[in-house]
């Protein structure tokens, strides 16, 4: 077996390959991966397990960015991870998984996040479960009662207005101190945003992008970075309760929306989790953000085989964080443990779940510093 890059010459193999692993792919959908991966291919990002001239398994690391306390740092998702029938229990998708973890990390990415089909191949390579996208279903009804702003003017956008896009990303996520949340790059943004099938609207500080489906409304993304912009978009949305009878959104568990309906007595939400895994602890815990009122020292241990292991003095102040290595003594755990707690996972959680041993004069600070409700608006 060889693992390499793989290059345009193996994208029919790669998509005979997804075919085989995720069933048919229409025309359409084919061409649209075409046009996504190309730049993939370029930066190194699609991994290939070969037998002879064969191709048995494949792996893409998607570029995005992704807040964590309203702080922005590179992370590598995972996507597309295909291994042959034929091919599998033969640990070919374990060993793809090693050579993402290694790749990801040469790109500079400090972390990397996935949704799994399995969760045991990933958990060996050091992913552990950490938030969900949050898939909620809404009456349209109820959203045509939220009162829109006349002062929030909303435009036509399309792939043009990606930089626009992630630059309110960016303001909003900021501001909400977000912890999960990715965007795509502008690639990519440009991609999306010329699907003809979907309907996309921006304003000052915030965005939407809905499509029909079924005779009711998906929203794939609303962002709102002001009360009076979160009601021009969901009022908006709304305005079609006379056609669709229900809205599916992938929102954060405190979105706005939740508070402006007039009626709310049961949610109706899907979760569709995702594992998280930390590849550099040095440059992961410098580009997170923390609570600027908290401020501290720990000293841990975290064991990462692939990655190599090693005790940190973890200090925060101000609103960052470092780790530099410590010969100090401190609570133990793996990587899957040390991502879940950046997570926002609590040190009592680690411990009843065999994740987390050791000293526990530091679980409380450790559980102020990494608080977070991790979720994800987008799929990948």
């Amino acid at each position: 077996m060889e693992i390499r890059d793989l290059t345009p010459d193996d994208l029919d193999d790669v998509l005979d390959l997804r075919k085989r692993s995720f069933g048919p792919i229409s025309a359409s959908d084919a061409e649209r991966w075409r046009k996504a991966v190309g730049r993939t291919l370029d930066e190194g990002r699609y991994l290939g397990v070969f037998d002879g001239a064969r191709l048995a398994a494949s792996a893409r690391l998607r570029r995005f960015t992704q807040w964590w306390h309203g702080r922005p740092q590179p992370m590598a998702g995972v996507a597309g991870v295909t291994v042959n029938p034929e091919d599998r229990g033969r640990g070919v998708g374990t060993a793809i998984m090693r050579a993402v973890v290694d790749r990801a990390a040469a790109l500079g990415d400090g972390v990397s996040a996935l949704y799994p089909a399995t969760t045991p191949l990933y958990r060996a390579v050091g992913y552990e479960h950490a938030g969900a996208q949050h898939v909620v279903t809404l009456p349209t009804a109820a959203l045509r009662e939220i009162r829109p702003s006349a002062q929030v003017k909303l435009r036509r956008m399309g792939a043009a207005d990606a930089a626009e896009v992630i630059a309110v990303l960016h303001r909003v996520h900021a501001a909400t101190r977000a912890s999960g949340p990715v965007s795509w790059d502008e690639h990519t943004w440009g991609v999306w945003l010329a699907d003809e099938d979907d309907f996309l609207y921006l304003a000052d500080d915030g965005f939407v992008v809905y499509r029909w489906q079924d005779g009711d409304i998906v929203v794939d993304n609303l962002v709102a970075g002001s009360e009076e912009t979160a009601r021009a978009l969901w009022s908006m949305v709304g305005s079609a309760s006379t056609v669709a009878g229900k809205v599916t959104a992938a929102l954060a568990p405190d979105d706005p929306v939740l508070w402006l309906l007039r009626e709310r007595s049961k949610d109706v939400v899907e979760q569709r989790r995702w594992m998280f895994r930390v590849l550099d602890v040095p440059a992961a815990v410098e580009r997170r953000g923390y609570p600027a009122v908290v401020s501290g020292e720990a000293v841990v241990t975290v064991d990462d085989p692939l990655r190599g292991g090693g005790t940190w003095r973890l200090a925060f102040s101000g609103g960052s964080g470092a780790a530099v290595p410590s010969t100090g003594d401190g609570p133990a755990m793996t990587v899957n443990g040390f991502s879940a707690l950046y997570a926002g996972v609590p040190t009592s959680t680690l411990r009843l779940s065999g994740l987390l041993t050791g000293d526990d004069r530091h679980d409380e600070l450790l559980d102020a510093v990494f608080a977070a409700r991790p979720h994800m608006l987008d799929y990948f």
